[in-house]
């Protein structure tokens, strides 16, 4: 197997694992979020890619585009922060929707109608 391929198996493996016990906090589908998670990851680097070929083809900026070490270290950090961001709008979210659950003392044994 190639190293790089192991790496991008352990960190997937990790961005899953955080969405997952994201959604578990959450009492959300678990598998559900872990997948979204990864597929958050891809599809930054994917955006990314396309609007690196955008402007390389504009600008003719000269990108080596067979260099797979170039390509890892320009996709990595762009697909982790996509992750982040989606992470973070999740959280924020979620936390807002308990927050509204919350019931005060006054209407604990009221109808909820």
């Amino acid at each position: 197997f190639n190293l790089y391929f192991m790496i991008g198996l352990i960190l997937l493996y990790f961005i899953g694992k955080r969405f997952y016990t994201l959604a578990e906090t959450h009492k959300q589908n678990k598998w559900l979020f872990a997948v979204l998670g990864v597929v958050t990851y891809y599809a930054g680097t994917l955006v990314f890619g396309v609007i690196l070929g955008v402007i390389d083809g504009i600008l003719e900026l000269g990108v080596d585009w067979d260099n797979n070490i170039l390509m890892v270290l320009f996709a990595l950090p762009i697909g982790l922060l996509s992750c982040y961001v989606f992470y973070y709008l999740l959280e924020k979210n979620w936390s807002k929707k308990e927050e509204k659950q919350v019931l005060s003392i006054e209407d604990i044994g009221k109808s909820e109608d």
